[in-house]
Parts: C-alpha cells; sequence; structure tokens
C-alpha cells in the first residue's frame, strides 16, 4: 500500500501554506468544518474520496471552498470542545466521521447543516426523525452493521470451519459502538453456535494486552469491531493478529496492511458520498430534505499470503465471492 508523505498529505488538506493574498480571498468562500476522531495519517485516501464527492459537486478545496479541519487524535472526549471551534469559526456545514463525532456536532449547534458518515442507525442515535425525512439539521451516510457483523462472522466460520470460540475486540472508550458491536455480536455468534470473549483496548498498549490474552486463552478466532481508534491502529492490529489467530475486520485497509480478511463499505466511496452531500448544502440544499442514504457497495478482501502464514486454505467459494484477494 502506498502511504501518503506528509507533504502529500498538506496537499490535500487544501492549500495549507497560502500566501497572505489568497488568505483574504479565501474570507469570501464558503468554509467546511471536517470533524474526524481520529488523526490525518491514516485518513489520507478517504479523504481523497472526500474531496473527490466536494470535486462532483463543483468545488475544489483551496479554490472556492475552504476547510477547517479537526482531529480528536483518537480522544473522543476532545470532540464536544472540537464541534463547538467550528460552531465558533461560523462554517458553513460540518463534516462528521462517527457516531460520537456526529453527537457531538449535534449537540453544538441545532441550525448549521451536518453530514455524517455512521456505522450506527441515526435515528436510534437521536441524529434524524427518519432515514427518508431526517427532518433537522443532519443528514448523511448510514452502512448499518447488525448485517454486516453477522456476514463477517459466517465468512469467518467458512475459512475456519472448526472455530467455536470467537473473541471480540471492543474500543470501551467508544461507548455507542462498543454496546451495539456486542448487542450484534452476540446475536450473530449464538445463530451459528459461536462462544464469546470479549478483549477492549483504547490505547496502543491495551492492544498489545489485548493479544497477550490471546496467546494465553487461545480463541480460535478474532473479531474486531468497527472503530475509528482501531482503524488508527490498523497496522499495529494486523501484525499482531497475523501471526497469532484468524481475524476479521470492517475496513479494507486492515487487509491492506497485513490483516487476514474483511468484509464492508468502500469508505473512499463513502467520504466521497459525504463529499457530494456537503457540495449540494453548499449549493443551497437542505439536510432535512436530503434522505440519509445507505450504503449498499458491500466489499471482501483477503490476504492470501496471511491466510498461508496462519496455515489456513482458503476455500474456492470465498476466493470467487472475494472482490480482491491481495497475494
Amino acid at each position: 500500500m502506498v502511504h501518503a508523505t506528509r507533504r502529500q498529505l498538506i496537499t490535500l488538506l487544501g492549500g495549507a501554506a497560502m500566501p497572505l493574498a489568497a488568505h483574504a480571498q479565501q474570507a469570501a468562500m464558503p468554509v467546511v468544518g471536517y470533524l474526524n476522531p481520529t488523526s490525518i495519517d491514516p485518513n489520507a485516501n478517504r479523504l481523497r474520496g472526500f474531496q473527490r464527492g466536494l470535486k462532483e459537486t463543483g468545488y475544489v478545496a483551496g479554490e472556492n471552498v475552504a476547510m477547517e479541519f479537526r482531529w480528536a487524535e483518537g480522544q473522543n472526549d476532545r470532540l464536544p470542545e472540537l464541534a463547538a471551534e467550528l460552531v465558533r469559526r461560523q462554517v458553513s456545514v460540518i463534516a462528521v466521521f462517527s457516531p460520537a463525532a456526529a453527537l457531538a456536532a449535534k449537540a453544538a449547534t441545532a441550525s448549521i447543516p451536518i453530514v455524517f458518515a455512521v456505522s450506527e442507525d441515526p435515528v436510534r442515535l437521536g441524529l434524524v426523525a427518519s432515514l427518508a425525512r431526517p427532518g433537522g439539521n443532519a443528514t448523511g451516510i448510514n452502512f448499518f452493521t447488525g448485517e454486516l457483523t453477522a456476514k463477517r462472522l459466517e465468512l469467518l466460520r467458512e475459512l475456519v470451519p472448526g472455530a467455536v470460540r470467537v473473541a471480540v475486540l471492543v474500543n470501551p472508550a467508544d461507548t455507542t459502538s462498543t454496546e451495539s458491536t456486542m448487542r450484534d455480536v452476540d446475536a450473530a455468534a449464538r445463530a451459528i453456535g459461536l462462544q464469546i470473549e470479549v478483549l477492549r483496548a483504547s490505547t496502543s498498549g491495551e492492544i498489545n494486552a489485548a493479544f497477550a490474552a490471546v496467546a494465553h486463552a487461545r480463541p480460535d478466532v478474532l473479531f474486531v469491531g468497527s472503530d475509528s481508534f482501531f482503524n488508527s491502529r490498523r497496522v499495529q492490529l494486523a501484525l499482531l493478529a497475523a501471526h497469532a489467530v484468524p481475524a476479521t475486520y470492517a475496513q479494507r485497509e486492515f487487509v491492506e496492511a497485513g490483516g487476514l480478511m474483511s468484509y464492508g463499505p468502500n469508505q473512499a466511496d463513502t467520504y466521497r458520498q459525504v463529499g457530494t452531500y456537503v457540495g449540494r448544502i453548499l449549493k443551497g440544499a437542505k439536510p432535512a430534505d436530503l434522505p440519509v442514504v445507505q450504503a449498499s457497495k458491500f466489499e471482501l478482501v483477503i490476504n492470501a499470503q496471511t491466510a498461508r502464514m496462519l496455515g489456513l486454505t482458503v476455500p474456492d467459494k470465498l476466493l470467487v465471492a472475494a472482490d480482491e484477494v491481495i497475494e
């Protein structure tokens, strides 16, 4: 996988080092607030997707729209203050990329439009009145994890047919995500006769400790919860699991980093859809009138090299079903 250099990332941010004359011109531009629970580095590809969506609606960062970025660096408790900063900055619209970020933005403003990408039911979260008619100042993209959870466990069972015990890794710092993951995994695991063991980690050190527990307890498979902190630590997670336990992830980036298998939405495309909605709102559309888009494109990605390292033979059925097999 090609990693963006720091200079490339600065370019992505839309001319972070503009001359003063350009800044004066920028004052007349609409300003998009971008609130993300993690950091710049693991999000380069997704940020490109977001900017592609903006461009599809006629907006280019640094040319006719300005960007205000706020990164929580994996600390969800910072999100309310970062959202409040964007409100004080009087941005035209706020783009948010997790349930915690969406809730922080929603609590900070009832008037500035919000476009979210969330893995939870936005109605249950209280972000919108309904998917078809959001009704307030928020709309966006939703990919339900419930059905995805069952599918991820089924695919892992196909790859490891004898699996009985599944360890589930969740981030207790993100209570919304953890509660829904545990609810969905519990139902899906019971349906196919898997026993659950829960592991918790919200720091890099706790991830190491969780894998020490895996080495001791020796579960058959590992289910890594869909969490923005885990995505920012995907290289650490993928490398630890690659030698220890067959693991399933929600995003392809884990598999590109050496993880075994992922099933979920293409996040770069999800971010593109958010960018498209942001552009439409800048052109005058109201969030209340823009239905919540439900992600419909899900991809199965398998790392064949990691499978071999774990002594697994990938069944032909999975190889045929995979959108991509990384050798």
